[in-house]
């Protein structure tokens, strides 16, 4: 099937926010980088925290760790360069830490609309992925680097690894395995990491191929290289075929307002892996 990114960039441009507008035109069209973190920048808080419904499932304008875990996601995928995107985040969220290394979120998160899940959760209290995240960029704090190594210690197993089941979820240990340097037994726990992702792409449905990508980012990726023989050119193939008449991909649960960012997750892991 032919991709028409045409389609593609008008379904961006007809349904996402004005960030993603911006990180379509980056990516696809030569769009300027400073437009990119000029529309961020309106989610980011004085404190040095983000909010105001960039996660697009909490709407709260406070700062919370959900919105900067998210923000580092969309850096993670696109490899986007920060410069000074992030000034005074690593210290914001030194100052939104329980004693343990969990995360604080502000209490008025559930005083605006938000996804039933997140009400339940009461926000995201795990630091592994922001930390580590943090970490690939050279971002992190010795502070947040010692205090999330001892929440990892207390909460992350080679047990507990191998028994997820949901791609989407193997980021946690993805995003602190892969890019911490000082862990105990660290090869242990990028092998158990890398492990369960093959296993849940092997297991896991068509609908959710495209978040495959996020662990595979090229054919070179430590992922990509485990996979069995033929198991990315099945995801590709299955992304290339379902482009939907209105120029977009859905995302796995069929939620209108994700299905602009994972558009254009898809267009760009297409573009990558050369079939675009």
């Amino acid at each position: 099937m032919t991709i028409s990114v045409r389609k593609a960039r008008d379904y961006v441009f007809g349904s996402g926010t004005l960030f993603e507008r911006s990180l379509f035109s980056y990516l696809f069209e030569g769009g300027a980088l400073a437009r990119v973190h000029q529309c961020l920048l309106a989610y980011k808080n004085p404190d040095g925290g983000w909010g105001h419904g960039l996660e697009h499932d909490l709407k709260a304008p406070d700062s919370h760790p959900a919105a900067l875990e998210y923000l580092l996601t969309l850096i993670r995928d696109h490899d986007l360069p920060v410069d000074g995107l992030l000034d005074g985040t690593p210290a914001w969220l030194e100052h939104n830490r329980c004693d343990d290394g969990s995360l604080k979120n502000p209490q008025t998160l559930a005083d605006y609309p938000l996804a039933p899940w997140w009400a339940e959760w009461g926000g995201q209290k795990a630091p592994d992925s922001i930390v580590g995240n943090l970490t690939r960029l050279g971002l992190v704090t010795p502070s947040l680097a010692e205090s999330t190594r001892r929440w990892v210690q207390a909460n992350h197993t080679l047990d507990s690894i191998a028994a997820n089941e949901w791609l989407f979820m193997a980021y946690h240990a993805f995003d602190y395995f892969m890019n911490v340097q000082d862990f105990p037994d660290l090869d242990s726990y990028r092998l158990a990491t890398v492990q369960n992702i093959v296993d849940c792409a092997i297991n896991a449905p068509e609908k959710q191929y495209y978040t495959l990508f996020s662990f595979a980012p090229a054919p070179d990726s430590p992922v990509a290289r485990a996979l069995p023989d033929g198991l990315i050119e099945r995801a590709l193939d299955y992304l290339q075929a379902t482009q939907r008449e209105d120029g977009c991909w859905n995302d796995e649960h069929n939620m209108p307002h994700w299905q602009p960012g994972v558009t254009i997750g898809v267009l760009h892991t297409l573009q990558r892996y050369g079939r675009l």
